[in-house]
């Protein structure tokens, strides 16, 4: 497994990272050995870089992984979580919480669950509008300089919140979506993120499963699976959606991987300071994703896939319209 550094001052992780919010319910029903089953062939691939969140099924996904880590050296994966989101009782979500002394809290209960002590990079989910943002990383900063974070990362920022945070902290990434349909982060993130020193972890490579090349028109999201609202699955965007998928399975074939292995590849491709997270909750699934570490794209092959699918021929909005005004950028 390839290596890569997020920005200058975060850790060296593996150049893919696994994802682990679809081990706790996020797409249906999973199973716990084989999610389990899952992490373990991940680490013995040599992917190093594990991303959840607290709110993951309000700490099922930190205890999940708790027992998936169990026995692991602790120096060899990094564990990258999210916080401040809050959820009610029925999984209903709350808005943010982005307050210093809720940061503490949030960090302790996460330590607990997880069985470590220390989170490598720790990040708030989502930005709150009612505190600073310099308050937020500064009760961060405090926590790494208490040695119980590595790094600060941000998640679904934009520009000018991530400048701000980093002029207090150094930010070692931001995470946020990035793949063939979802290319807004293009146009002032990216270059922001350059400039400053900034790495990406890029999740929902795969638009959760979209293009993944297995979902078809006629698959209906099951119980507890959040794409039901997703209006990138709904009638009429799913079938247009689907189509560009079937244009770029035709570039998959003639370079001789699957669609997933090529869409992976592709948000790799766009430099060396990305890191694509898989969101692979089956041990089928992780094997999918894994070569396409190797696939190398050429010019011609960019250029095709370019073909295939236009910046924003995709329909339909990333998130509901309930969570698109609590994101830094758009689609």
């Amino acid at each position: 497994m390839q290596t890569r550094t997020l920005g200058r001052t975060g850790p060296a992780v593996s150049a893919l990272g696994l994802g682990a919010t679809g081990m706790s319910g996020a797409y249906g029903a999973a199973d716990r050995t084989e999610s389990i089953a899952t992490v373990h062939a991940a680490l013995d691939a040599g992917v190093t870089l594990i991303d959840t969140g607290d709110f993951y099924a309000m700490g099922h996904n930190e205890l999940l992984l708790a027992e998936a880590l169990r026995g692991r050296d602790r120096d060899s994966y990094r564990l990258s979580v999210k916080f401040g989101m809050l959820r009610g009782p029925g999984q209903e979500f709350g808005g943010s919480d982005g307050r210093p002394e809720a940061v503490k809290n949030f960090l302790a209960y996460s330590l607990t669950r997880l069985g470590v002590d220390h989170i490598d990079v720790y990040r708030p989910a989502r930005l709150d509008p009612a505190v600073p943002i310099e308050e937020t990383v500064g009760a961060v900063k405090e926590m790494i300089d208490a040695g119980h974070v590595r790094h600060l990362g941000l998640s679904e920022v934009d520009a000018a919140t991530i400048r701000r945070a980093h002029a207090v902290q150094p930010v070692a990434d931001l995470q946020i979506e990035y793949s063939l349909i979802s290319r807004a982060v293009e146009a002032d993130i990216l270059p922001t993120l350059r400039e400053l020193g900034i790495g990406m972890t890029a999740y929902g490579v795969l638009s959760r499963g979209l293009i993944s090349g297995h979902w078809t028109a006629g698959h209906a999201a099951g119980p507890g699976d959040l794409r039901v609202h997703s209006p990138r699955f709904s009638d009429g965007n799913v079938e247009h959606n689907l189509a560009l998928v079937e244009a770029l399975r035709r570039v998959a074939e003639a370079k001789g991987c699957t669609v997933a292995q090529l869409a992976i590849a592709w948000v790799a491709a766009q430099g060396e300071d990305i890191v694509p997270l898989v969101g692979a909750r089956t041990r089928e699934r992780l094997a999918e994703a894994l070569p396409a570490m190797e696939l190398r794209l050429t010019a011609d092959d960019l250029a095709e896939i370019e073909k295939a699918v236009p910046p924003g021929a995709a329909r339909g909005d990333r998130y509901p319209s309930a969570f698109m005004a609590d994101l830094g950028v758009g689609n």
